[in-house]
């Protein structure tokens, strides 16, 4: 379903989904280098068929030419090329709005991202206070570890153990600045290792993350 969520500077469009009953409790959605790709939405149907009202916003909105088709062969160069154009911390006031419009709601809120998104979701997490963070592999984490104490949200993070752009000696440094977060890493998987892309996939990682997901929502973030 669509809709626009005012960020007080312009109209974001964001996509939603409903839960079965219409209720349960609010989760931002936060996307991938490619945008609200197909694999998002899916995720974010799949979310909202487990009881969650479900709001992903479109973070690239303010820039132009951001069609990204995701069978041309330089995607991930297009990709990285826009999120190079994206000012940050616009991406993290339009996010919060988004929480926001979730927390209007009065219900509890969680905010999950992955990869650009589970950094951006950190993020948000600091300066926003969200019942609940889900990051998968979150990019700017080793950017943004400073923040680290301002997080009071219960947090779930996955890392791959081949992952180029969070080596495990990066991510042996980003653990102890979690706190008591739950952490997990997957021997053998790359970046992107959730993304059904055959270049990045990793089917065992990818079902284990999911389990470990929704079961740490089901604890900390109980939908109906």
């Amino acid at each position: 379903m669509p809709l626009e969520i005012d960020t007080g500077s312009g109209l974001m469009p964001v996509h939603v989904w409903e839960s079965p009953s219409g209720a349960g409790p609010g989760l931002l959605l936060l996307q991938e280098i490619f945008g609200v790709s197909d694999y998002i939405q899916e995720r974010g149907a799949q979310f909202a068929a487990l009881g969650y009202h479900v709001v992903a916003p479109e973070i690239f909105w303010r820039l132009d030419d951001v069609d990204l088709d995701p069978d041309a062969p330089d995607l991930l160069d297009r990709a990285l090329a826009v999120v190079a154009r994206l000012d940050w911390n616009l991406a993290v006031s339009d996010a919060v709005a988004a929480l926001e419009y979730l927390r209007g709601r009065d219900t509890p809120v969680g905010v999950i991202g992955f990869c650009f998104g589970g950094g951006l979701a950190f993020n948000v997490a600091a300066v926003s206070s969200p019942d609940v963070l889900v990051s998968y592999y979150g990019s700017a984490l080793p950017d943004l570890l400073e923040l680290a104490p301002k997080v009071d949200a219960a947090s779930l993070h996955h890392f791959g153990d081949v992952d180029e752009y969070l080596p495990p000696d990066t991510v042996d440094q980003i653990v102890p600045a979690l706190g008591d977060a739950e952490v997990h890493r997957y021997p053998g998987a790359g970046h992107a290792f959730d993304n059904p892309m055959p270049a990045f996939h990793d089917a065992e990682a990818s079902a284990l993350a999911w389990q470990r997901t929704t079961a740490f929502l089901s604890r900390h973030l109980p939908a109906e």
